[in-house]
């Protein structure tokens, strides 16, 4: 970027806000719909005739589309004004919502969820890119941090308030409501995201090429792996808290309110943390998210052990993800686009391997005390995969020194 683009992009930050701020809301609806179904997930199995993991299958169908749809949705959008791709995904957001309201069945569910999530990472991964070209380049994690605030809130009062909906009123109302939200962050889209948006259309040939770097699919591989360590043991959350924890169906939403607070300070935390120093902040927080999952073990035998680790989990957990959106679109700086997307597959790809996972361990005699192993086993496995991509941006800086 020129020295004069970039006075142009600091000149216009301050109205770069009600964009993020229709962005946010837009990730406030998706991570909603996508959460929402874990505190629910008993109401859901009891009504469908389904068993717990069976009915967990509902979320690893919803992150295998994210992971595997959303690319070609961003593929096919690829041509489009960028602005008009974001709309259009809305689009399918609301349209999936409303099928997973109206679903009489578990396989019309699915169905349901799978439409739902063809949007998730094309709109993710395009409004990262969107989000960093509207701020100046020391305040891009920030702004993603920004977007992404939506799907921390959603955690804070989307995720507790569709629980306590859906148990007072039935989860197909749930899914009402959060198509409602769809419906106003398409508004809010409209109304402020500016006419022309400093992002090109995706060049195809260039975005693959950008995936041939080793960097870009290592933080995939991170983001992966991060990602299945969260979802091994909160996908099972409202069981955790009912039968080990053993707090009421109203505790449970406290209980996630808990850890929607931790996420949301955590994802302004990471934000900042990612300008400042970007691998170093990844390294730290996988360093402390180990040994806090491997005592949730026992802290989950207490009410009120078990919400300050709530707390520190979601802290820690998204204290990750700017930095690794980031480092993604960073990475892959001449081409974002595509990679960006696809790192939100990868998320969820993570999600539907920590689901599964958790699935089979469960259905294998796991007691559920036993889960936050799984995930902290699965943190491990980031720390090793970041320790790789990190040493191996140093021997690059090292090797592109002069030689004395």
């Amino acid at each position: 970027m020129t020295v004069q683009s970039e006075t142009a992009v600091s000149a216009a930050a301050p109205s770069s806000r009600l964009p993020l701020f229709a962005l946010a809301t837009a990730s406030f609806g998706i991570g909603t719909t996508e959460f929402v179904i874990m505190g629910l997930l008993p109401d859901v199995a009891s009504d469908l005739g389904v068993t717990i993991p069976r009915a967990g299958l509902l979320i690893t169908g919803y992150a295998l589309s994210v992971t595997f749809g959303s690319p070609f949705l961003a593929i096919a959008t690829a041509r489009m004004d960028r602005r008009h791709a974001l709309m259009l995904l809305m689009a399918v957001f609301i349209l999936g919502n409303l099928l997973c309201a109206v679903s009489p069945n578990y396989a019309l569910l699915m169905v349901a969820r799978v439409v739902t999530a063809l949007c998730h990472g094309a709109f993710f991964g395009l409004g990262a890119v969107v989000a960093a070209a509207l701020v100046a380049p020391r305040k891009r994690a920030q702004a993603i941090a920004m977007m992404f605030a939506g799907l921390t809130l959603a955690n804070v009062l989307g995720v507790p308030l569709g629980t306590a909906l859906g148990g007072q009123f039935g989860w197909r109302n749930a899914f009402y409501a959060v198509a409602l939200i769809g419906v106003v962050a398409a508004l809010a889209l409209q109304l402020w995201l500016p006419r022309t948006i400093p992002v090109p259309p995706m060049n195809l040939r260039r975005e693959g090429g950008s995936l041939r770097s080793a960097q870009v699919i290592l933080a995939m591989a991170i983001s992966v792996a991060v990602s299945a360590s969260m979802f091994s043991v909160f996908t099972y959350i409202a069981p955790i808290l009912t039968t080990v924890t053993q707090v009421s169906a109203r505790g449970v939403t406290v209980m996630l309110l808990l850890f929607g607070i931790g996420l949301t300070v955590g994802n302004v935390i990471g934000g900042r943390l990612a300008d400042w120093r970007l691998m170093p902040s990844i390294l730290g927080a996988l360093a402390v998210l180990i040994p806090l999952l491997a005592l949730f073990t026992v802290t989950s035998l207490s009410p009120m052990l078990t919400g300050v680790t709530l707390v520190l989990w979601g802290l820690v957990a998204f204290a990750l993800v700017p930095p690794l959106q980031t480092r993604v679109v960073t990475e892959a700086a001449g081409a974002p686009n595509l990679a960006s997307t696809l790192n939100q597959g990868a998320f969820n790809l993570g999600n539907a391997i920590g689901a599964w996972l958790g699935g089979v361990g469960l259905t294998l005699g796991l007691p559920y005390q036993m889960l936050p192993w799984m995930g902290s086993a699965l943190a491990l496995v980031a720390l090793v995969l970041a320790l790789i991509s990190h040493r191996l941006a140093l021997a690059g800086r090292v090797t592109m020194q002069p030689a004395l």
